[in-house]
């Protein structure tokens, strides 16, 4: 579990903890120097972009409200003020974003292989060879639900990997002034004591430079969408769309017939090679009651009967899933510090692909 901030705080001499396993007993080599420090840039981001709300009297009382109102399937009160969403994002989104972002590190060959290479530029006769600043790949995303742990994971994605990328967040609720704000956030750089050094402040730079990411936030509810809509939401170029812990919530609260429509017609219009990220809860934690018995049923199975079901298989495309896991911990090393205690989590995850079989495509 990550440390609450502590004033003169030492770092512990011993080796971090692994940060993911696929099962809670099997323990990883301990990570590097390097990336702890990067998942400390990443906690400092948030401190640093929600500390009048960290700080707030006010912060421990909005929580309960938020609690209460996710306890009662109330999603307008949980979600329905920006004081409520700076609060959900300061207190749950970064080790969301830590997680999304390992997920990111490991899917990373299959995000690549449908990255978009920019038009390249010709050079004139006698002109230089060097390759333009402009010609990384680019890769864009799509994050149904969620806005600020997917936003910050794939701008620590980016930086990572030294690319650039585009990313839509579409949620129902609204996101728009935190999403500004993170944006604003990971272009600028950290927050300095007035005494840091001079070595310290040179060295000082943003998570990304200006342009290496553009940020889109659309309000609305994915299943009330039509066909047109999704169509020009999607684009005509490969992407990733990700459903990080929404999946569970559409087939509860939408509906699993609504739902189950959504994914085939996600299926159908779909840019080929495109790709759909599925991360939720694990086990129990994800299932929904179908029929007037409510039987339950887990999410991963419906999923699957959806997408994978041969008896109701498209004959234009089809999916293949490339990684799946029932259950998986992500655990904070202990020497990260944040102003609130923060705790592992643990998760199921699940990468499809959709590939036309259609001799026209």
């Amino acid at each position: 579990m990550v440390k609450k901030q502590q004033p003169k705080k030492t770092a512990s001499k011993k080796p971090p903890a692994a940060t993911a396993s696929p099962a809670s007993g099997a323990p990883l080599p301990p990570i590097d120097p390097e990336a702890l420090k990067h998942q400390q840039r990443i906690l400092t981001l948030f401190s640093d972009a929600f500390n009048p709300v960290l700080s707030s009297e006010s912060f421990t009382a909005t929580l309960q409200s938020i609690k209460q109102s996710l306890f009662n399937r109330d999603f307008d009160a949980a979600f329905g003020s920006e004081e409520n969403l700076q609060a959900y994002a300061a207190r749950w989104s970064p080790t969301r974003a830590l997680c999304y972002s390992s997920i990111f590190e490991a899917i990373a060959s299959h995000v690549d292989d449908i990255a978009i290479l920019p038009d390249s530029v010709s050079t004139p006769e006698g002109g230089s060879d060097e390759e333009p600043s402009h010609s990384k790949v680019i890769k864009k995303f799509i994050c149904i639900g969620g806005c600020a742990a997917e936003h910050v994971a794939f701008a620590s994605h980016l930086q990572q990997t030294a690319s650039s990328g585009t990313i839509t967040l579409l949620d129902a609720g609204p996101w728009a002034q935190v999403v500004d704000l993170l944006q604003k956030q990971v272009t600028s750089p950290p927050v300095l004591s007035k005494y840091a050094s001079a070595a310290i402040k040179a060295a000082n730079t943003p998570l990304l430079e200006d342009g290496q990411l553009s940020t889109t936030f659309c309000q609305n509810d994915i299943l009330a969408m039509n066909k047109e809509a999704l169509v020009e939401l999607l684009g005509p170029e490969p992407l990733t769309v990700t459903l990080m812990f929404t999946l569970n919530e559409l087939y509860t609260n939408g509906g699993i017939g609504k739902t189950t429509k959504f994914l085939k017609l996600l299926g159908e219009i779909l840019p080929d090679r495109s790709l759909l990220l599925v991360v939720d809860s694990p086990g129990s934690y994800s299932e929904a009651a179908v029929g007037k018995e409510n039987k339950r049923y887990p999410m991963q199975w419906l999923l699957d009967h959806t997408l994978m079901d041969v008896r109701t298989a498209s004959k234009e495309y089809e999916w293949e899933k490339l990684e799946s896991h029932d259950s998986i911990w992500f655990r904070l090393p202990e020497e990260l510090s944040y102003p609130i205690q923060l705790e592992n989590m643990r998760y199921q995850m699940h990468l499809y692909q959709r590939k036309s079989t259609s001799t026209a495509a």
